[in-house]
């Protein structure tokens, strides 16, 4: 019997799960006395680090009494929800992580759930018990129901659960004896989660993770199910749609610590990385060569938005980008649906735009930001939510559950903004010094609502969504109110003209900031568009004057994040994004184009 333990750590967003890990790592004595390491280990992407959450999923592996546990650290957020679902299946058990003060949040529920129907074994650790205002006795219970309604068998809710705080690094089973390490945690996963099975007969590898390397090319990362792979050995890949190809294994690794350690074989239940193997996917199976078997192939939910990706066509196309062209970014999204498996991209009868599908706006925007980093230019369109049609031909629309926790005094503001965007009120409900509100709401009315109930909330409302389901179509949404201002002229702004135009609206340019005809540079205090100059100089004259000479005083400019910016646009705008700037611009830049088109539409 091989001494290996596979868990997966499971938690919403921000709650702790890559903390842990980095203490479970020093712990476990990994790292040599002279070696330096920062926090957050394993959030080795900048966007990870600067966004503090985890986007792809990581291995790593820990020493412990013999037993080697591998951890797999997954995403917390339901947009990568493509992300937990492939991993969670190399995984024998859970660690669930709850944040003693928030509690189970939308996402556990999410996550929690799909480990559920995997029949994998939980352990519950309530996290940040140091925190003011906790309440540990109350989140167990919340947990034990919430697994309850999920539909846990007797063995998953029996349950052992820990209290303890990830960042000071210690865990306890009772949340008032405050012990001075993790080791309690390393003692549970042992005695409770199941060894990984060993299973005899042919050979069986599900892909459920890559890697590339630039020296071996791709790498395909899973569990070994069945049998032993062995280095050099002939093998079948199955595909997805059930053919068959002939492959062979150059290298066998097995994840040690942080890195991977080449070895000649890898027996069922173990993790490990085989290179050599051409034209895999995920979900593909790497079989047996004379008996090939294949493993059912991973579901992922289906996307419930789409974006249009075009080619940079804007007058600054090319001042900061590397890769502009059409080739270039169908390359690139291409690339991407290969490893990010709720992404798809379709073309359309345009060859330089193309329509990706993805699982929220967080879930494109990070695509957007990492394409923008690696030095590529992209317009894209205004978000737009997938609509299906049910067995009875009605129209139906995905309708996401949102969490909003909020001070009492604007918790009215925030229930008549998402009651105007057709959401309904299901818990109201006091939660420490918290007002917690629960809606179901369009997905459509999600779009641009964070801004709003941030804005009228002052910035304390903690809002967080996950999709329910399809529900027919809940009617029409009203939109953004005010219209834009848009840019006449091509050139740098004057603060002297800002400042005379402004009330007429709010500006998102400073002065001194170079603009082009068309672009939006400010939002109208009425429902029209607007375009104005703000190019023009102050007349100058040799008369000086005492008092006409008053300084400029502007407001600063309105500062938007790539996903408030996605939010924000309207049906006929487009976001330019390059390696240093996001742009909003009308599609047509000509005004006397627009004033046509919109004849039309009348």
């Amino acid at each position: 019997m091989q001494n290996i333990r596979n868990i997966a750590i499971i938690a919403h967003v921000d709650h702790g799960k890559t903390t842990l890990v980095d203490k479970i790592i020093h712990a476990s004595k990994l790292f040599d006395e002279h070696q330096q390491f920062d926090d957050l280990i394993l959030d080795n992407n900048d966007l990870e680090r600067e966004r503090g959450i985890t986007i792809v999923s990581k291995n790593v592996s820990v020493r412990y009494k013999d037993v080697k546990i591998n951890i797999i650290d997954t995403p917390g957020h339901a947009d990568f929800g493509g992300e937990v679902e492939r991993v969670l299946k190399m995984a024998d058990g859970v660690l669930l992580l709850v944040d003693a003060f928030e509690g189970a949040m939308p996402q556990t529920r999410f996550v929690l759930g799909k480990a559920i129907d995997l029949g994998l074994k939980p352990i519950v650790v309530v996290n940040k018990v140091d925190k003011e205002n906790c309440r540990p006795d109350e989140v167990y219970e919340q947990v034990f129901d919430l697994m309850f309604n999920l539909g846990a068998s007797e063995d998953q809710l029996d349950f052992v659960t820990l209290y303890g705080s990830s960042k000071q690094g210690w865990m306890s089973t009772d949340w008032k004896e405050k012990t001075d390490n993790i080791i309690p945690l390393l003692d549970a996963v042992v005695a409770s989660i199941p060894p990984a099975p060993t299973l005899d007969g042919t050979p069986q590898m599900q892909v459920t993770s890559l890697d590339y390397s630039s020296f071996v090319g791709r790498i395909a990362i899973g569990r070994v199910h069945r049998g032993t792979l062995k280095e050099g050995a002939n093998m079948s890949l199955v595909k997805r749609d059930g053919t068959i190809k002939k492959v062979k294994i150059k290298e066998l690794q097995v994840f040690e610590g942080l890195g991977r350690t080449k070895v000649s074989e890898v027996s069922s239940g173990e993790i490990c990385a085989v290179t050599g193997i051409e034209g895999f996917d995920i979900g593909d199976t790497i079989a047996d060569a004379e008996n090939p078997e294949g493993l059912t192939v991973i579901s992922i939910d289906e996307p419930t938005m789409n974006m249009l990706f075009t080619i940079n066509n804007s007058p600054f196309f090319g001042k900061e980008g590397k890769f502009v062209t059409s080739r270039h970014l169908r390359d690139r999204l291409f690339k991407e649906t290969e490893k990010n498996l709720a992404l798809r991209v379709k073309e359309t009868d345009k060859e330089d735009t193309f329509l990706v599908y993805g699982r929220g706006i967080l879930h494109l925007s990070v695509l957007i930001e990492t394409m923008r980093r690696e030095g590529f230019e992209l317009q894209v369109g205004q978000p737009q939510v997938l609509f299906r049609e049910d067995e009875d031909g009605h129209r139906t629309e995905p309708i996401e559950h949102l969490v909003v926790d909020v001070p009492e005094e604007t918790a009215g503001k925030v229930i008549e903004l998402v009651t105007m965007r057709k959401g309904e009120l299901t818990i109201m409900e006091p939660k420490g010094d918290l007002q917690h509100l629960e809606f179901n709401i369009p997905a459509r009315g999600l779009i641009g609502l964070r801004n709003n109930v941030l804005t009228a909330t002052a910035g304390e409302a903690i809002m967080n969504h996950r999709f329910a389901s399809y529900e027919l179509y809940k009617g029409v949404i009203p939109g953004r109110i005010s219209g834009s201002l848009i840019s006449m002229d091509t050139g740098a702004g004057t603060a002297y003209t800002i400042d005379k135009m402004q009330d007429r609206g709010e500006f998102f340019v400073d002065p001194g900031e170079e603009v082009y005809a068309g672009q939006v540079i400010g939002e109208h205090t009425r429902p029209n568009d607007l375009t104005i100059n703000i190019q023009k100089g102050k007349k100058l004259t040799n008369m000086r004057a005492s008092g006409t000479d008053d300084n400029a005083k502007i407001v600063p400019k309105r500062q938007f994040s790539l996903e408030e910016a996605m939010e924000y646009i309207q049906k006929d705008e487009y976001l330019e994004v390059t390696p240093k700037s996001v742009r909003m611009r009308k599609i047509l830049l000509d005004e006397n184009e627009r004033l046509r088109s919109a004849k039309k539409i009348d």
